[in-house]
């Protein structure tokens, strides 16, 4: 897979059809993606039902365009996701919501896209995986003859950003992903899980919407937006992810995907290993570009002597979760929280720090804002 990563300036979603257009002739034309009479997964990001100005969703002017295209190549495009939470957020009724919202069912009116309300499950085997063999995954995007990979780019709380890579975390359904969650609790076991997942999905060309970014405490509700006027695409998905994590100043130590690939020997980890076209890379990096507020790393540094107590340290060095007088008690947190650590109760939840295993999960999906990180004593005087 080459390491090439196409870029056009953007600066409203207005432009994204002609823009894209351009973005996809200097990869040589939407039919290097897409035949005649074939269906196309468009696997975009729809974390949960919210309006697109809050740059929480793939735009759907973006999904519109890349819909249109893959109809002009003669193929269906068919537009899905896993929204987070628990099994009845991927009710019909919740994903006809949450398609109204986002703006996903007027990009399928405007492009003739289909939307997918087919939320049935497979195991899928995977034995080259490195670290998981077998994914429990969403049917439908694997019965496409392929998958477009349509992402935004943000901030996240948990791995410090996602992007093409982490959004494929979505082909995994309900709360299969609360079992991942649970099974990969640290940054790089989550990491490699990730690669492995992505490499399952296999998607033909990543396309990531950064007209309008994401900053601060992502990927949800409590990120802030934040303009950068770029459309980016690759046929390799860790390329594109170098260079997101370029435009918003993430460095390969504090990004847990690029010292997994690295590890791998995959590539590229590091710019200078990207052929960027389009664009000159000095024009990447978004001045004060705001990055997630928790600790990037959950040992931080801690010597080996320690690992004995790695449990005690993750927790006191690791931001805890706590809900805030926004709570309304409506708990989308308690049905997607892995470990079962939340309860509402008198219309408020609560959260069980000890068995809290700080997957910030209830942050990503509160959609009320009522989930605050705070950082302990010890790691604030361990990071000075």
């Amino acid at each position: 897979m080459d390491n090439k990563v196409y870029a056009v300036r953007c600066t409203d979603y207005a432009q994204a059809g002609e823009k894209l257009e351009a973005l996809l002739d200097m990869m040589g034309g939407m039919g290097r993606f897409a035949k005649a009479g074939e269906t196309l997964a468009l696997k975009v990001n729809l974390l949960e039902s919210i309006a697109p100005d809050r740059a929480v969703t793939t735009h759907p002017s973006v999904v519109a365009a890349v819909a249109a295209q893959t109809a002009r190549a003669g193929a269906k495009a068919v537009i899905l996701d896993s929204p987070g939470g628990g099994h009845w957020q991927n009710s019909p009724a919740a994903l006809e919501k949450l398609y109204n919202v986002t703006g996903m069912a007027e990009a399928a009116r405007q492009s003739g896209a289909v939307l997918n309300y087919d939320m049935s499950r497979e195991q899928r085997s995977f034995p080259q995986g490195e670290l998981v063999r077998s994914f429990e995954v969403l049917s439908a995007p694997f019965q496409a003859d392929g998958i477009i990979n349509l992402c935004k780019l943000k901030t996240h709380m948990f791995m410090m950003m996602t992007g093409a890579v982490k959004n494929t975390f979505g082909l995994i359904p309900g709360l299969a992903k609360a079992g991942c969650h649970t099974r990969f609790q640290s940054k790089e076991q989550f990491a490699h899980m990730l690669l492995d997942l992505c490499a399952l999905a296999a998607p033909r060309l990543s396309v990531m919407d950064a007209v309008v970014g994401m900053e601060g405490a992502g990927p949800g509700a409590s990120g802030t937006p934040r303009p950068v006027g770029l459309l980016l695409a690759s046929e390799n998905p860790l390329a594109l992810d170098v260079v997101a994590g370029a435009v918003m100043g993430l460095r390969k130590a504090d990004n847990p995907l690029l010292l997994a690939a690295e590890q791998r020997e995959l590539g590229p980890v590091d710019l200078d290993q990207v052929e960027l076209i389009g664009l000159d890379k000095t024009e990447l990096p978004v001045p004060g570009y705001r990055l997630p507020p928790a600790p990037k790393g959950n040992m931080v540094g801690l010597p080996a002597a320690l690992n004995p107590l790695v449990d005690l340290a993750r927790r006191a060095l690791s931001a805890t979760p706590r809900m805030t007088e926004a709570c309304v008690g409506c708990g989308i947190c308690a049905a997607s929280c892995p470990v079962k650590a939340i309860a509402v109760k008198n219309r408020r939840a609560r959260i069980n720090t000890g068995k809290c295993i700080r997957c910030y999960c209830c942050h990503e999906l509160c959609p009320h804002k009522a989930v605050e990180l705070h950082t302990g004593v010890l790691s604030r005087l361990l990071r000075g």
